[in-house]
């Protein structure tokens, strides 16, 4: 019987298969003729998820997670049914498909996927791996306060703002314990490698994209950062080494105010790039245009919430989708809890000064390098993290096998879609196909 290596690759918000085609493209030409260890060799095959797009993409991590990983056990039936048998599993997850990818993987181990297919490969492109964090912007305050009420079940597990498990933590947290299947499915793949936008990400933020809870780049035209790049993958950064503290506040206090402001403001989006006279005939109108366009985006994501909102219902009174993973974790937290209290209980055991689950304090997060005391002023460069956000990033930093690439796209508006080459019809996304290369080289089959 022929052996598959299955890679699924799945998409972001508001996303459809089309925006990984260019992502497909590249893995097929630099593993689709490989073949992997063994006599008869291993064949590629690339499942790039379907059920879970455009609207569907705000019902939730969990629900778009449920429907991928059914996508995922359809396939191994079909190719079983040729006579083909999928030996080898990967995941790449662009954005939101990222913590899909998390999620899915935590209901195939459940399952006792992994029980008869090997995991290999887990790679996330700019997910937000620990949530939205909130930044002391006025931009960024709207966006979280309209993010949970206009993205329906993502939008609150975006920002942290859902009570997903019976414990009321929100699933981004449960994701990240390793007391849960889904860490533990993380940790039985050999490669796992994230890729993040280390600036002008205006979707994904380095410090979520990168699982960091500082930011070394924001400040990168001033504060002295040194940054050195791969020689054959143009964009993506090879090391970077930051100043002492006093010579980088030197090197911002002696930049003129003007330069500072102007530095400071993101580049002209490719829409409004035209040529003279155009690009001062628009400017009178955008008092006009602006508004109107951001009346339409939120009357079009009210619509979508809503419509969103429903389906939820459907789905959580439909008595035949069977038992899902989060009535799995619902049992785990109770066995946990009443495990935790008879020990809390017993005077007899050396355990018992220890306080029961659940009522730690922000200081005993862990010992992980980088923690951001919630007492700290926040700032560009330090953002407000909740504390499950903390625990996420210190339980994600203490996986042994994790490694992180970072990109650096400057002079552009948003480098969010340029990393997957989402927008092939602008130039400057081809940027990204470095960053793809990358990935499909270090890939193992």
């Amino acid at each position: 019987m022929a052996s598959v290596h299955l890679l699924v690759l799945i998409h972001g918000m508001w996303g459809n298969p089309s925006h990984l085609s260019r992502v497909h493209e590249i893995i097929q030409e630099v593993k689709g003729s490989a073949r992997g260890d063994g006599s008869e060799g291993t064949e590629l095959a690339v499942l790039v998820a379907q059920t879970n797009r455009d609207e569907s993409t705000y019902d939730g991590i969990d629900w778009g997670g449920e429907r991928v990983a059914k996508e995922v056990i359809n396939e191994v039936n079909k190719y079983e049914s040729q006579g083909r048998r999928v030996t080898r599993f990967s995941i790449m997850g662009y954005s939101l498909g990222g913590l899909l990818g998390r999620y899915v993987i935590g209901i195939l181990h459940q399952q006792k996927f992994f029980d008869k297919v090997t995991p290999v490969n887990f790679n996330t492109i700019s997910t937000p791996h620990v949530g939205i964090p909130t930044l002391p912007t006025a931009l960024s305050a709207v966006s979280s306060y309209l993010g949970r009420k206009l993205l329906s079940r993502t939008g609150e597990q975006f920002f942290c703002a859902d009570k997903w498990s019976p414990k009321g933590r929100p699933l981004i947290e449960v994701l990240s314990d390793p007391d849960y299947v889904f860490y533990q499915a993380l940790l039985l793949f050999p490669n796992i490698r994230i890729y993040a936008n280390a600036i002008n990400d205006l979707t994904v933020p380095y410090v979520t994209g990168a699982i960091e809870s500082t930011d070394p780049f924001h400040d990168y035209r001033v504060n002295g950062i040194n940054i050195e790049f791969l020689e054959d993958y143009k964009f993506i950064i090879k090391s970077y080494t930051l100043p002492n503290s006093t010579t980088s506040s030197a090197l911002v206090a002696r930049r003129p105010l003007v330069s500072r402001i102007t530095d400071s403001l993101p580049p002209i989006p490719p829409a409004l790039r035209f040529t003279f006279p155009y690009n001062i005939m628009i400017f009178p109108f955008l008092p006009v245009l602006l508004p109107t366009f951001v009346s339409i985006l939120l009357v079009r994501f009210s619509i979508s919430s809503k419509k969103s909102k429903a389906r939820l219902q459907s789905l959580e009174a439909d008595a035949s989708a069977g038992e899902r993973l989060a009535h799995v974790v619902a049992r785990l937290e109770r066995e946990l809890e009443a495990a935790a209290l008879d020990v809390y209980e017993d005077p007899g055991s050396p355990a018992s000064a220890d306080p029961p689950p659940g009522s730690s304090e922000v200081a005993k997060l862990g010992s992980g390098a980088g923690l951001v005391p919630q007492s700290e002023s926040a700032s560009l460069s330090r953002p407000t993290f909740t504390a499950s956000q903390l625990r996420s990033i210190d339980n994600l930093n203490k996986i042994p096998q994790l490694k992180k690439t970072l990109a650096f796209f400057e002079d552009v508006f948003n480098s969010h879609a340029i990393i997957i080459c989402r927008l092939p019809k602008y130039e400057h996304n081809w940027k990204g196909e470095f960053v793809l290369r990358h990935w499909a080289d270090q890939f193992e089959l």
